[in-house]
């Protein structure tokens, strides 16, 4: 159960949580598998090799940070996803219900973004929805703490910018890597089921509770 009158601050990972872009990928990969493992073997599987990249793949973006090479991967990625047009500006799509979630949400709590995303691409995202631009108080991306989820900075950084003790905020997100960064950082998590993650492995994760999209927070939190 999640203290109501001891929340303050709601935090968002961006993908799988505000936009769809985890389906988007997903649909991409399994596209490549359906020649080796069929049509309905292919999604299953594709699901399961993005969620299983996700930790090693922030844990490499922290080593290639303390290397001092990290400005030299993320221009070199950034390029790589300019050349396949993937995710330009304006074009994230949000998932259902997500918009009014975060309205009716901001009239209660501060609000903030949490997620690995750089912070040009946090930029766009927030230029293509400017109607939840002002909603959002802060926005913590990869450049912006030496550690990335699940490690506890990236959430602890966000509470501080928003001068809200960590232990007030609830951090909202699709992976196991979002909930074992609440936890670490003293935070409360809800696990949302609109992304990779899976109701079994965010509950193992820590999740103190498990929805089925962020479009249900506000009936959780606000009876709404």
């Amino acid at each position: 159960m999640l203290p109501h009158n001891n929340i303050a601050a709601v935090l968002f990972d961006m993908d799988g949580t505000l936009i769809d872009t985890d389906d988007t990928a997903v649909h991409d990969l399994a596209q490549r598998l359906r020649p080796l493992l069929g049509a309905e073997r292919a999604p299953l599987v594709a699901r399961r090799l993005l969620m299983a990249a996700e930790w090693p793949g922030n844990s490499l973006l922290t080593l290639m940070d303390a290397l001092h090479l990290d400005e030299t991967l993320f221009a070199f990625t950034d390029r790589l996803r300019r050349r396949r047009g993937l995710h330009p500006a304006g074009s994230f799509q949000l998932i259902p219900g997500v918009a009014q979630t975060v309205q009716q949400l901001h009239n209660h709590y501060q609000l903030g973004i949490v997620t690995t995303r750089g912070r040009v691409q946090i930029d766009q995202f927030l230029a293509g929805f400017p109607e939840l631009a002002n909603l959002f108080g802060v926005s913590c991306g990869r450049q912006d703490t030496r550690r990335l989820k699940p490690h506890p900075a990236p959430i602890q950084l966000a509470a501080r910018q928003l001068q809200i003790p960590v232990e007030q905020c609830l951090m909202v997100g699709d992976t196991t890597v979002d909930i074992k960064s609440a936890r670490r950082a003293g935070a409360w998590a809800v696990g949302v089921l609109c992304g990779f993650g899976e109701r079994a492995e965010l509950e193992k994760a820590g999740a103190h509770l498990v929805l089925d999209s962020t479009a249900d927070l506000a009936q959780v939190l606000l009876g709404q």
